[in-house]
């Protein structure tokens, strides 16, 4: 995850005072399960549902992101990032129009 290397914890109110070691440990350990939930639900009768709200977080992670662009601890300032945080907001927002469609 571009977000552990990276360090985005330290954009994180609760955890940007912990020493980094402490700080990485809880965000990797609140990321692992929340994946293996995300993948579950996408292969269950959920499908629709848990596309709807990954497609609102994508849309909402891409805007966070740009707002935050300017923040001294963001480390997400090159090329790699945005390659893989930009374009993931847009392809969210296409695919949330065609599910309303």
């Amino acid at each position: 995850m571009d977000a552990i290397r990276r360090s985005e914890w330290k954009l994180f109110m609760v955890l940007k005072d912990m020493e980094d070691d402490k700080a990485y440990r809880y965000f990797t350990w609140i990321h692992l399960p929340m994946y293996t939930i995300i993948l579950s639900l996408l292969f269950s009768s959920y499908q629709t549902i848990t596309f709807w709200v990954l497609d609102i977080f994508f849309i909402i992670h891409t805007v966070l992101h740009f707002f935050f662009e300017k923040h001294p601890r963001n480390e997400f300032k090159n090329g790699f990032s945005r390659s893989l945080i930009y374009p993931m907001g847009i392809i969210a927002l296409i695919h949330l129009i065609c599910l309303i469609i």
